[in-house]
């Protein structure tokens, strides 16, 4: 096999993907940093093929702050006979991100946790998270509320799931009595997109336990500061090079 940039070869394996499976391990190492993974479990996928049904994924049962490289899973969504393998996924995170990259082609990389101010917001009867500041307008009209929750995403529920990330332009889901999902194009992207989500939440959140009124934008200019900060440039790949570069510099076996 031609040994190409994005291939490494280890213990005598051809290791595919290479780049994206360090930049999801570090995604998934600095999760755990930020203490907003839970346990052992939330899943993070990435797509391999032009096609999207191909993925990578953490594997079941390791801790995000211990996932290198060569662990994660590869997967195919067409696969009907995944769960029977002996190397099967959660059985949770099959549901969800198996649909997903079945059904949504544009999802290319998923990432589902449960951090606690997301998952806060997610519990509240309204949880739309209205704009009051940069952060949280950023996310103006580009997410979808699940009011549907079915109980763990497994079978019909994970393909419900997906069917409400059909418009393009929402690449988050908000679930209802249960956490988030963003999506996004590459893994620096989906990270920074679910990093500053959890920051908006935060804010929301606090704002809403003062009991004061909120000082919530116009419609207008929430927009534009979102189409401001989605064209700003380089932050999300500097996010995630920065990151590499301390646990780098930390001597972590997150690249191994």
């Amino acid at each position: 096999m031609l040994m190409t940039e994005n291939t490494l070869a280890i213990d005598g394996a051809n290791i595919g993907h290479w780049q994206e499976r360090v930049d999801l391990a570090a995604a998934l190492r600095w999760t755990a940093r930020l203490n907003m993974h839970e346990a052992v479990v939330n899943h993070f996928s990435l797509a391999t093929n032009d096609e999207g049904t191909q993925f990578l994924m953490n594997p079941v049962g390791k801790h995000f702050s211990r996932v290198c490289a060569t662990d994660l899973m590869l997967f195919d969504a067409q696969d009907t006979e995944t769960m029977n393998a002996p190397n099967a996924p959660d059985p949770a995170a099959w549901g969800l991100h198996g649909a997903l990259h079945r059904l949504c082609p544009q999802a290319k990389c998923a990432m589902h946790a449960h951090p606690i101010w997301s998952t806060v917001l997610a519990s509240l009867k309204d949880s739309r998270l209205l704009p009051i500041d940069q952060n949280t307008a950023t996310f103006f009209d580009r997410y979808v509320i699940d009011d549907g929750f079915g109980g763990l995403v497994t079978g019909d529920e994970g393909e419900r799931c997906a069917s409400l990330m059909s418009d393009t332009k929402k690449k988050i889901m908000i679930m209802g009595n249960h956490g988030i999902l963003v999506v996004g194009d590459t893994v620096a992207e989906t990270f920074n997109r679910l990093y500053y989500f959890e920051r908006a939440a935060e804010t929301y959140i606090r704002a809403l336990q003062t009991g004061q009124r909120l000082r919530v934008m116009s419609d207008d200019l929430a927009e534009k500061t979102a189409v401001e900060m989605e064209e700003y440039p380089h932050l999300a790949v500097s996010y995630l090079e920065e990151i590499k570069a301390i646990l780098n510099d930390e001597n972590s076996n997150y690249a191994s």
